[in-house]
């Protein structure tokens, strides 16, 4: 891994834990710690995409009470999704 891919998930790695709401930094970050440092950049440019959208909003796509928009149906957000499922 390259100095400039650890700064990228480090960055991440921050962002999703300090999204706003409690539920969803819990998750992210959780996530995050689990599967940052085996994405490959695809899916980081993916995951830092869905990071863009606002805390309650991705937490509805993420459980399922709300579908996204096509450019956010990536394997990341399935990713979440059961990464979701198996916190439960």
């Amino acid at each position: 891994m390259t100095e400039a891919q650890d700064a990228r998930r480090k960055r991440l790695r921050y962002r999703s834990t300090y999204t706003g709401t409690k539920e969803t930094d819990l998750l992210l970050g959780a996530f995050a710690d689990t599967h940052l440092g085996t994405l490959s950049d695809s899916d980081l440019d993916d995951y830092e995409h869905l990071l863009s959208i606002e805390d309650p909003r991705l937490y509805t796509w993420i459980t399922g009470q709300e579908t996204p928009p096509e450019e956010f149906e990536t394997p990341v957000l399935k990713m979440l999704r059961d990464f979701k499922l198996a916190q439960a």
